[in-house]
């Protein structure tokens, strides 16, 4: 039969196109014939976000936060908490693009112009006669990846957003009463005395018998459950793992260092004064013309005696600045000043007199007084900063150079990574107890979704398969495999007797604490004069807690104060019972009042502010139907007190 279609391939060819063109004209081709679809994580307004949209979102912000804090742990952005907040942001922007485009939010020219204007990177592009550098401007906004047309769409878009939300939190409002009223019980302070009866020490009252622990197994047995895990090695691609392995070559090093000497003696320092004859940009042309006449004067006056520079800026300049240091500014670099007084100072020579030079705020007459050279550095100075930043560069470098040989051999060879581990000089890490979801704790790899799916994956646990190399950040890919697999189970009595046995002890110990506690607690409020153990009288207050439990300070603080001293009982749920005495209202130092009242009025309002924004922007996630389909990660777990 092969034979066959070989000898008759043009006449198979031909058929095949007749049956399988038409089908592609009719239907389209979906992106499902070449790859799998991407999973939808969540929808707003009748639009999906997919798994791929949420990993780029969460890429480019920790990119984003990477490049404004360099020494960040990056462990810290792929936390589960970081993704999820990645797909929190993404989800508020698209129901907030919903929400502009619905209610026809548009951004004049005029707008998008002078917000533009406003960036102090655009603005200091502007040439002397106040027009643009086009060029420049590209080049700024090409630096992201981004033509002029469509970084301004993406501002337009922006501003668009900004307007949603912005008359809400704009005209926030809220009296001085109330933010008296507000602050006050927030930050009021109450005197205490607490009496705590402490789960622990009931333990030993508590009688087990074999029947009670079999009843309480049988009550619980969800809580006896042994969760899904797996043992697993794996091995991680990245530019660490990589710069271990290069050695730099002394004669690239110091190659490097003539290539960078600009770079590594930083940036010279000019020390100039000037004389500013006020003549802002918009002020009529009579005015400027009257404003650059009285700098001519003064340009020959100090000319004639250049001496006389600080005593003339003393006088008539109108920089309230520096006029008093005789027009003084100082010791600055490169792109301090704006552009036109930058390129005069610059190209001065030390103790020259400029002429008049005009810039937006007027006219000046500037005096080159010292010029700051910074000294070169040696080789051996800036050797270690040199090397570490060759090798950076060449384990990038190696990294593009590597990445699908890591690739190709976790797949070409799946039963174990020691292979590329050998070839590519990796180490191999090991780690018990992971599960499919990221926990609390979890760092690099293991915190990564992607990872713990691929490991999970029918193929990792029933064939004990290297996984396919999965991009977890920047630079990085991971590979692993399942070394060993504890499935899901609900342990039996036998095996869960111990645990059994503690989680029946601590809740009747619990159970005992409370009891004794409500006690004393409706005797005390009966006869006051009995209650004895009471602790030493403290304050508390939301801000100072003292060394409290929160329930406790919460419970203390929502406790009526209309007739004191009153009674408060507080259950610590696992650690017990508390009886708490609440004797006085500490009133606030009124010298603390006078002074932070402004502030505390300023922070009530910021308070309320966002308040009402976050119950706007709920009312539009239902208008808009916004939907995460993913649960949110559990948080790291508290310590009990």
């Amino acid at each position: 039969m092969f034979e066959a279609i070989r000898k008759h391939s043009k006449v198979v060819m031909g058929v095949l196109f007749l049956l399988i063109i038409p089908s592609f004209v009719l239907f389209g081709i979906d992106g499902n014939y070449f790859s799998e679809k991407s999973p939808v994580v969540a929808s707003v307004d009748g639009k999906d976000i997919t798994q791929n949209e949420w990993d780029n979102a969460h890429r480019l912000e920790s990119d984003r936060i990477r490049a404004q804090t360099p020494g960040i742990d990056g462990k810290l952005l792929d936390s589960p908490q970081a993704r999820y907040a990645a797909l929190e942001r993404l989800v508020r922007d698209r129901v907030l693009r919903a929400a502009a485009q619905d209610m026809h939010l548009a951004v004049s020219d005029a707008r998008l112009a002078h917000e533009l204007q406003s960036i102090p990177a655009i603005a200091a592009l502007r040439n002397p006669d106040g027009s643009l550098d086009a060029q420049a401007y590209r080049s700024l906004v090409g630096a992201q990846g981004l033509t002029p047309e469509g970084f301004e769409a993406q501002m337009r878009a922006d501003l668009s957003v900004g307007q949603v939300l912005g008359g809400v939190v704009s005209t926030a409002f809220a009296s001085p009463a109330e933010s008296d009223l507000g602050m006050d019980a927030l930050l009021q302070r109450r005197e205490i005395q607490v009496a705590r009866f402490d789960a622990g020490d009931y333990a030993g009252k508590v009688v087990a018998t074999d029947a009670d622990l079999q009843a309480f197994y049988q009550a619980n047995t969800r809580v006896f459950r042994q969760t899904e895990e797996a043992s697993i090695e794996y091995v991680v691609l990245d530019v660490d793992a990589l710069k271990a392995g290069i050695s730099v070559n002394e004669d690239d090093l110091r190659t490097y260092y003539k290539e960078n000497q600009d770079r590594l003696v930083g940036k010279e320092e000019r020390r100039a004064s000037h004389i500013l004859i006020n003549a802002p940009k918009g002020e009529p042309a009579a005015a400027r013309e009257k404003a650059k006449k009285q700098a001519d004067e003064l340009l020959a006056q100090v000319r004639q005696n250049p001496s006389s520079f600080a005593t003339v800026a003393k006088k008539y300049s109108q920089d309230p600045g520096s006029a008093p240091n005789g027009g003084d500014l100082g010791f600055f670099t490169r792109d301090a000043m704006v552009k036109p007084f930058e390129e005069a100072v610059f190209s001065m020579r030390k103790g020259e007199i400029s002429d008049v030079v005009e810039t937006d705020f007027g006219y000046h007459i500037i005096m080159l007084t010292d010029i700051k050279k910074p000294r070169a550095p040696s080789f051996d100075e800036v050797r270690p900063t040199l090397e570490a930043e060759v090798r950076q560069q060449q384990a990038q470098r190696k990294f593009a150079e590597v990445a699908e040989t890591f690739s190709n051999i976790v797949y070409e060879q799946p039963d174990s990574l020691q292979p590329v581990a050998d070839k590519l000089k990796l180490k191999i890490q090991t780690a018990q107890g992971v599960m499919r979801t990221p926990q609390p704790d979890a760092k690099g790899a293991l915190a990564n979704p992607r990872f713990l799916e691929a490991l999970f994956s029918p193929d990792s646990l029933q064939k004990k398969r290297n996984t396919e190399a999965v991009e977890i950040g920047s630079n990085m890919l991971v590979a692993g495999r399942v070394t060993a697999y504890q499935a899901a189970e609900t342990l039996p009595f036998d095996k869960a007797r111990d645990r059994v046995r503690d989680a029946y002890v601590a809740r009747k110990s619990a159970e005992l604490a409370r009891a004794q506690g409500e006690a004393r607690l409706a005797a005390w409020q009966k006869a006051p004069d009995s209650a004895s153990g009471l602790g030493a009288t403290i304050t508390v207050s939301r801000d100072q807690m003292n060394g409290q439990p929160q329930a406790l300070v919460d419970a203390v603080l929502r406790a009526p104060a209309d007739h004191l001293p009153t009674w408060a009982g507080v259950d610590l749920a696992a650690r017990g019972y508390a009886v708490v005495k609440i004797g006085r209202i500490v009133a606030r130092d009124a010298g603390d009042v006078a002074a932070l009242k402004a502030q505390q009025q300023q922070q009530y309002l910021g308070a309320w502010a966002q308040a009402e924004a976050l119950a706007y922007y709920d009312v539009l996630k239902q208008r808009f139907k916004a939907q995460i389909k993913v649960p949110r990660p559990s948080a790291d777990a508290v310590a009990q007190d």
